[in-house]
């Protein structure tokens, strides 16, 4: 890696550019085998039944589309278009990417810059760039590519079928998790003046020190802005284990087959639905996800350290920020009298808090509903029509909420996150409000809309 960080920018950001078209290539063979009608149209699939067998040239990336046109008449015309420009935009994309996150370190940067006007008591100040670890910045931008590998997949399909597989979310759960525990700096950064509490029972701050030494760099972890709590630390600290798990189950039990029969009661149901979760944790894949994943996040909190910090971090966000998009699912379907929004949506946010944390995932839970606000009164309009995929609009704000953290993890932010229950009782105010409106929504759709009896 030291090799890499030596090379001269422009060919750091070619090799990046290279290895994002490749990563395109990826997406759109998931977007065509991982859909539940699976398509032979990625070079990286099975061929095509009547058509003739393909090239190796095929296969490479963008250039191998001009030959596939030749399959127009199978696929229907301009099919190749899409990953074609799929391709192209994840190598621009990436490349881009790189260049701001690790060349310009614009994460780190606007953040010192905020906190030293602050300082300065609002007095614009002109920051050269901070020179930061390599392996910090490089290890954000990983994180990144790779969740954006997963969110791209995940938005074709949910355009094309209205579904999210479990193919892209577990897989890429359980790769936001093992990230977060061996390489805690993927994270996404925090920037401030030095903790006046000792984190993970040390005190010492990150090893990312910038220009003065009165600010550092260090992983946005689950007591962000707050210093890291002795009662999360790893063993003995029974309950940081505890909660660890908890998450963990959560997710697990989220991952389970279970449909809800109220027609004979709540208990009645709730018994249904209790022995199908219980049937399914004691058999494979999922019983062997479930146990064997305990076993490691006992074993990472044995450990304990800055890889527990990682994983409880991760595990936190996975919990909250999937629980938020859960509870609107609830409320939306009972305000709705429909399944108001697909479970995937739900599993894919919990993806997305693995690798940003939960931070980041209640601003997401903020950020999403504008566009998809805007698509969805369109579509009424236009189709009559309000049903629409939100898993691209979860990935769009879980994007923009990465790509400009700065611009949302402000001081002001940071102020309201310091407290706990401010961020509780504004989320289930948000609920209230969400089934109050989804239910007046659901009134004039029925009046206006209707077919006269």
């Amino acid at each position: 890696m030291h090799l890499f960080f030596a090379l001269p920018l422009p060919i750091r950001l070619l090799a990046v550019f290279l290895g994002g078209l490749v990563l395109g290539s990826l997406v759109n063979w998931a977007i065509y085998r991982l859909a539940w009608n699976r398509r032979e149209i990625s070079p990286w699939g099975p061929s095509p039944s009547d058509a003739p067998s393909r090239k190796l040239a095929d296969r490479i990336p963008v250039l191998g589309w001009f030959g596939l046109r030749r399959e127009q008449a199978i696929h229907a015309r301009g099919f190749w278009i899409r990953p074609l420009a799929i391709e192209l935009a994840m190598g621009a994309g990436l490349a881009w990417l790189y260049w701001w996150e690790v060349d310009q370190q614009w994460l780190i940067h606007q953040q010192v810059i905020s906190l030293l006007q602050f300082a300065a008591g609002g007095v614009p100040i002109d920051v050269a760039t901070p020179v930061v670890s390599d392996w910090m910045t490089h290890a954000t931008f990983f994180s990144h590519l790779v969740l954006i590998t997963l969110m791209a997949a995940a938005s074709f399909i949910d355009v094309d079928e209205k579904i999210i597989p479990d193919e892209i979310t577990v897989p890429g759960t359980l790769l936001g998790l093992l990230l977060a525990t061996l390489l805690p700096l993927s994270l996404l950064p925090h920037v401030g003046a030095p903790p006046v509490a000792p984190i993970l029972g040390e005190q010492v701050v990150l090893p990312h020190v910038l220009a003065n030494g009165q600010i550092f760099a260090e992983p946005t972890t689950l007591a962000t802005p707050n210093p890291w709590p002795i009662e999360l630390e790893g063993a003995p600290c029974w309950s940081s284990l505890l909660v660890g798990l908890a998450c963990w189950w959560l997710w697990c039990f989220a991952l389970a087959p279970r449909i809800w029969r109220g027609r004979h009661g709540i208990c009645r149901a709730l018994s249904l639905i209790t022995r199908r979760v219980l049937r399914e944790l004691t058999r494979p894949p999922l019983g062997a996800i479930a146990w064997l994943g305990s076993l490691a996040v006992a074993v990472v909190w044995w450990w304990g350290g800055q890889a527990w910090m990682g994983l409880l971090t991760a595990l936190a966000g996975l919990a909250i920020s999937g629980g938020m998009v859960w509870v609107v699912r609830l409320v939306g379907t009972a305000a709705l009298k429909r399944e108001a929004m697909g479970f995937g949506d739900v599993t894919l946010m919990m993806m997305v808090g693995t690798f940003l944390g939960w931070q980041a995932g209640v601003i997401i839970f903020f950020v999403a509903p504008f566009a998809g606000l805007v698509v969805g009164i369109l579509q009424m309009a236009l189709h009559r029509d309000d049903v629409i995929p939100y898993g691209p609009f979860l990935c769009l704000g879980a994007l923009v909420v990465a790509v400009r953290w700065p611009d949302f993890w402000s001081l002001q932010i940071q102020d309201v996150f310091q407290h706990g229950w401010l961020i509780a009782i504004v989320l289930i105010a948000s609920f209230v409000l969400l089934g109050i409106l989804l239910a007046i929504w659901q009134m004039i759709k029925t009046r206006l809309f209707s077919s006269p009896s």
